[in-house]
């Protein structure tokens, strides 16, 4: 699973101090490759063995475990209302994003202070959903190389896993209130509203 449990409610966001930690990660994570050559690995979980050759990677590896447990997750199925994929290329992110956004688009990313640490946000008041807000969210895999979780949010949780992360955090149930999060560093947002300057965070 991404790591991504910064999560809150939209009724906890108005207004609230809330304790995060937005740590500054000194790696710039992983790389993309060139499409041609994504697209030339398998990327399916019963392919595993032959990704593992091709990449010269001890199956018996902590990195091996690692990409197992990616490719199982690009593999569940979209909730309702979502629409998911993962994309092993820039092009296929960006295409991706066009596909659901239109061209005129726009990335914004949490970018961390140097000396980033955990420390108290003060949420204003009157947080509300902006316009037909539509966005691509783009969470950062463990994998050989460059590999993103996509999905379009929706504000439906009821076809989510029971034992999600954000309700054990939130102590709420599928179907309840809305789930909001906030991006740790390296995740990514595309959104259609190139007049939205704000902090990384999606509501679904």
């Amino acid at each position: 699973m991404p790591t991504i449990a910064r999560f809150s409610t939209l009724t906890k966001l108005n207004p609230v101090i809330m304790e995060m930690d937005f740590t500054r990660l000194e790696s710039v994570g992983y790389v993309f490759v060139p499409r041609q050559v994504a697209n030339s690995i398998p990327f399916s979980s019963d392919k595993l063995s032959v990704i593992l050759a091709q990449l010269s990677i001890d199956p018996e590896s902590p990195k091996a475990q690692l990409m197992k447990d990616t490719l199982k997750y690009c593999n569940f199925p979209a909730g309702e209302g979502e629409v998911k994929t993962c994309a092993t290329s820039l092009e296929a992110m960006i295409d991706f994003s066009i596909q659901r956004l239109g061209k005129n688009i726009q990335a914004v990313s949490t970018e961390p202070e140097k000396y980033a640490k955990l420390q108290n946000f003060t949420i204003l008041p009157d947080v509300k959903r902006i316009g037909d807000y539509k966005a691509v969210s783009c969470h950062q895999m463990d994998y050989a190389y460059a590999v993103f979780y996509l999905l379009t949010p929706t504000m439906n949780t009821s076809s989510w896993n029971p034992e999600h992360l954000a309700f054990k955090v939130l102590n709420v149930k599928p179907g309840g209130e809305p789930v909001c999060h906030f991006f740790p560093q390296h995740h990514v947002l595309w959104t259609a509203q190139p007049h939205l300057a704000m902090p990384a965070s999606d509501f679904y």
